[in-house]
C-alpha cells in the first residue's frame, strides 16, 4: 500500500510541473493569537503556463460562530528566474463578500540548492 501511495504522489508531482487546466482545493484558516476566527475553502479551476497562473471559483466562507456562505474568489500570479537559483514571484488574490471585496497581495523571492 506504501509503494502504490509513494507512486501515485510521484505521478502527481510530474504531472504538476506540466502547463494545462487544473483543479486547485485549497483551504485556509485564520487565528489571531490561539483564537479561531474562520476558514475558507476555495474551490477553483485554473490554468497553468510555463511561468504563471490564473484561477478562480466558489469559496465557502465559515467564520467561526457565523453562518457560513458561498463567495466567489480568484487568484492569478507569476514567476520569473533572476539567477540560475534565484526566482521572483508574485500573486494577487479576491474574495468577494456582501459588502466589500478583500484583496491580497504576494511576493518572494525563492533561492533553490
Amino acid at each position: 500500500m506504501k509503494t502504490l501511495i509513494i507512486a501515485g504522489l510521484l505521478i502527481s508531482a510530474g504531472a504538476a510541473a506540466q502547463a494545462g487546466p487544473y483543479v486547485n482545493v485549497e483551504a485556509n484558516s485564520g487565528f489571531v493569537g490561539s483564537e479561531y476566527g474562520g476558514t475558507v475553502i476555495d474551490n477553483h479551476i485554473g490554468y497553468e503556463g510555463e511561468n504563471w497562473y490564473i484561477q478562480g471559483g466558489p469559496a465557502a466562507v465559515a467564520p467561526d460562530g457565523g453562518d457560513a456562505e458561498l463567495e466567489f474568489s480568484g487568484k492569478v500570479g507569476a514567476t520569473t528566474a533572476l539567477a540560475d537559483n534565484v526566482s521572483l514571484y508574485g500573486e494577487l488574490s479576491f474574495l468577494t463578500g456582501d459588502n466589500d471585496t478583500s484583496y491580497g497581495t504576494k511576493a518572494g523571492l525563492k533561492w533553490t540548492f
